[in-house]
């Protein structure tokens, strides 16, 4: 797009975000009031919310971090894969580091992932359906898709209908599932992103934003509500805008069909972003306003409460006198006999889901009881404890639970109670999930805690026995509540837009008269379009609670009746900690500080383990280990590229010393090279000689040239094309032989000085005059590798036997000694002498 086309493009977003947000302002301004109204009014009269048994610890996730690893991501802007660190924390944002490394030190994020509104995906197929959606009039096909070409068979998806596309990928299926789950709980907890204990603000959003779709004339649920206030805000804002823009922008893309697709994501992700940006000031601008003006409306509200409760009786009455009929005759004919099968298709899947996590916690209990009986000491049940402590949170370990919710299925109703989409239902069930499991671990642990005061390892095994049949009785107790509380919440949402939408074309017209009964002064705490969901919502929840009553009392799904109370079983339970117990510290000998300062190092404990492949190292520290796919090109950032294949040795023969343990001398030589020290000369690459000789400092002295072969193979920055031929590994033997015969030589020249100790040894000593000159390029050096790994094609190699030592008289006025690349030579000195001397091959003439 044309930089005026775009500033026009951004002025008509500006405007329309205004215009939205103007008109939900009135909305919040109105529904803040009668929250506000709510929240007093339930503080004095109080309620009777059912006491559960479990705890509820505050800030489970507290100095945690939910998992952390390397995988492959696609960059769009430079149309290639890159090596990325992945750490997700305890608020569920994605962060993108270049490396491991990154991360420890501290470093900035190369970007940070809210996955509030995504869907994780596993496959091309599934992306592209969704892709196509977006753009009707363009099909793309998965072979058609270049920029989507994945290096592996394992790809990972973050899709958006508005923002930005992430894509990943992996080596293994078992490293996909993982991430995957991972991903899912990223996914599911952002959606929850509206916090419960703003008792004020929170219900005037949900309740504003409803009346805002229901004056639009959408009445159903709406399965982008997830995320923050400003998010929530920016997918209402480009619900309608998005359409528009599609029709306006897409018919003039041009290119191919990818770059086409391509292009349109980036417009809508600019257009998100801005949006998201706009509806987040406006809005933090619109909650302070309201805020400012809480505490006159809070005075006014405790001043009059009886007055105005009062004059909201009235005003129901006479709403519910005129739309009661209405309501019951359109209970009675089209919802009373839906209500017991959409309560069967709400039961089913999440009374599996709420079981498979009691049968996972019964075995990791029973799991810490075993190694707690195979293992007595504290420090073993400290460390089992510290394990099972944070069970809820570990996404592996709970997809089983999660995926039992999977199989919910509202399909029939979809249409009929406009349900967008079962989705809505799915993670709140999930989340309710995770925090039954949770708050059950939380309960678990302060039983025990209380109870090994005092006791020995002796008595571990029946403490947590017993703790293990307490807890599991109060999950069930506490997970029929739950469900219970549940299904009823699902069936309202259910089945009241569907009555509103029905009810308000004849009952909306109505209503405005009653505006006329409330005071001028009560007005702003009394709202006749609330009154009267609040008559609608009455009719239809008897008939709800009955249902769901009737399926406790037939015991379906192991639900308990409502009169089944345990609320003086333990009396003293909610007198423990709501903290976490730090298992580890206590009782596994590891300091508060030590993990105060694992904290401050950006090294928090991690629930989810990393993934370990056999056979590899640590995943994808390299950016530049990405899976070779024919087509997609790599960065090179001053790095170099690195080849995953290794390069087989020249030499076929291989030399390893045998190393001994250091201990008294048994030998004549073992006590020579005691007494005379002898110093390895080890030609290096690189180093250089001034003149080609070997210097010895004034006092050394030569008493015999040792040669010691040791071949060792490296790894060729190169890929090996071609092995080498026949003639190379002659030649190569042939030099072999001739150090055999140099070897013998020497070994005859040092009995020679052994029988005539008084000879002058200087004799042997290496002329001054000797240089090192190049061997022959014809030989095939070989390269020593530090790294201390051998080559995997230096294996199963038949190996050369040496020469013998033969009884041939060798001249000693004059020896040549060839050293090749990785052979060391031994001269014993009276006195150490520094030298430097160069790994290339070389030649050394001794004359005496």
């Amino acid at each position: 797009l044309g930089s005026s086309y775009s500033s026009v493009l951004f002025d008509a977003v500006r405007a329309r975000t205004n215009a939205v947000m103007a008109e939900f302002g009135r909305f919040y301004e109105q529904q803040y009031a009668v929250a506000l109204f709510n929240s007093v009014r339930y503080e004095i009269e109080g309620g009777g919310n059912t006491q559960t048994q479990l705890l509820h610890r505050k800030d489970p996730l507290k100095n945690k971090s939910i998992f952390s690893g390397g995988l492959f991501q696609y960059l769009e802007e430079s149309k290639k894969w890159r090596s990325r660190f992945l750490y997700v924390g305890d608020s569920y944002n994605i962060s993108l580091y270049e490396s491991k490394a990154a991360h420890d030190r501290g470093l900035h994020s190369k970007g940070v992932i809210n996955c509030a509104g995504y869907r994780a995906l596993t496959s091309m197929e599934e992306y592209l359906g969704l892709l196509n959606n977006s753009l009707s009039d363009t099909k793309a096909k998965v072979a058609s898709a270049p920029f989507l070409k994945c290096p592996t068979q394992f790809p990972l998806i973050l899709w958006h209908p508005y923002a930005r596309h992430h894509y990943f990928c992996v080596m293994t299926e078992k490293e996909q599932k993982k991430w995957h789950a991972v991903f899912q709980d990223c996914v599911r907890h952002s959606n929850n992103g509206l916090s419960e204990e703003c008792k004020v603000a929170t219900p005037a959003f949900t309740d504003a934003l409803r009346l805002y779709r229901q004056a639009k004339g959408h009445y159903g649920t709406w399965d982008l509500m997830c995320g923050n206030q400003a998010q929530i805000l920016a997918n209402l804002v480009m619900e309608t805008l998005h359409p528009e823009l599609k029709n306006l922008i897409v018919p003039r893309l041009k290119g191919k069909l990818q770059q086409r697709q391509r292009d349109w994501m980036l417009i809508s992700d600019a257009v998100y972003r801005q949006v998201v940006s706009q509806t987040k000031t406006q809005h933090e601008a619109l909650a302070q306003v309201c805020e400012v003006e809480r505490p006159r409306l809070d005075s006014a509200l405790r001043t009059d409460m009886d007055q105005i409760i009062t004059s909201k009786e009235h005003v129901s009455g006479k709403i519910r006198a005129l739309v009661l009929p209405r309501v019951e005759q359109l209970v009675r004919s089209k919802v009373q006999p839906y209500i017991h099968s959409i309560l069967e298709a709400l039961m089913e899947p999440t009374s599996r889901g709420f079981s498979e996590v009691r049968d996972i916690l019964f075995r990791e209990l029973v799991e810490v009881s075993k190694n707690t009986m195979n293992d007595r000491s504290s420090e073993k049940l400290g460390e089992h404890m510290d394990k099972i402590s944070m069970l809820a949170f570990h996404p592996v370990k709970m997809q089983s639970c999660y995926e039992k919710m999977e199989a919910l299925n509202l399909e029939g109703l979809q249409q009929r109670c406009d349900v967008s989409s079962p989705s809505v239902f799915i993670q709140r069930a999930q989340i309710l999930m995770r925090q039954q499991m949770d708050n059950a671990v939380h309960t678990f642990e302060q039983l025990v805690h209380q109870s090994l005061d005092g006791h020995s390892g002796e008595d571990f095994c029946k403490i947590i026995q017993r703790c293990q049949d307490r807890v599991l009785k109060k999950y069930d107790y506490d997970s029929s509540t739950v469900r219970k509380k549940f299904f009823r919440e699902a069936l309202l949402q259910i089945i009241i837009p569907y009555m509103l939408k029905q009810l308000s074309p004849s009952c909306s017209p109505d209503l405005p008269k009653f505006k006329e009964l409330i005071f001028e002064d009560f007005s702003r705490f009394i709202l006749v379009e609330n009154i009267f969901e609040e008559v609608v919502l009455q009719s239809v929840s008897k008939d709800i609670m009955m249902a769901v009553k009737e399926a406790a009392v037939q015991r379906r799904h192991n639900l308990y009746r409502d009169s089944m109370v345990l609320t003086n079983s333990d009396p003293n339970l909610h007198l423990l900690g709501e903290d976490t117990i730090d298992w580890a510290g206590q009782f596994g000998g590891v300091k508060g500080d030590r993990q105060g300062g694992e904290v401050a190092n950006r090294k928090r404990k991690q629930i989810v383990s990393m993934i370990h492949l056999d056979g590899m190292p640590l995943p994808y520290e390299s950016c530049q280990e990405v899976p070779g796919v024919d087509g997609i090109p790599e960065e090179s950032e001053g790095q170099t590229e690195q080849d995953l294949e290794t390069e087989k040795p020249v030499n076929p023969i291989q030399h390893v010393p045998i190393e001994k343990e250091p201990g008294s001398p048994d030998s004549l030589n073992e006590i020579r090279d005691l007494i005379n020290p002898v110093l390895e000369v080890v030609e290096k690459d690189g180093s250089q000689l001034t003149n080609g000789m070997l210097l010895l400092e004034e006092g050394d002295e030569v008493k015999h040239i040792t040669t010691v072969t040791e071949i060792v193979p490296r790894e060729s920055p190169n890929k090996v094309d071609e092995e080498l031929d026949t003639a190379q590994i002659e030649q190569f033997l042939e030099e072999e032989q001739c150090v055999s015969a140099i070897e013998s030589a020497i070994q005859q020249i040092e009995i020679a000085i052994q029988e005539d100790p008084n000879e002058n040894l200087s004799e042997g000593a290496i002329d001054s005059d000797g240089e090192f000159t190049q061997t022959s390029t014809n030989s095939s050096p070989l390269h020593h590798d530090d790294s201390g790994f051998q080559s995997p094609a230096n294996e199963n190699v038949e190996e050369v036997e040496p020469q013998p030592i033969t009884d041939e008289v060798v001249d000693t006025e004059q020896v040549m000694l060839t050293l090749v690349e990785g052979v060391k030579s031994s001269i014993d000195l009276d006195a150490k002498a520094p030298c430097d001397a160069s790994e290339k091959k070389s030649e050394v003439e001794i004359e005496s």
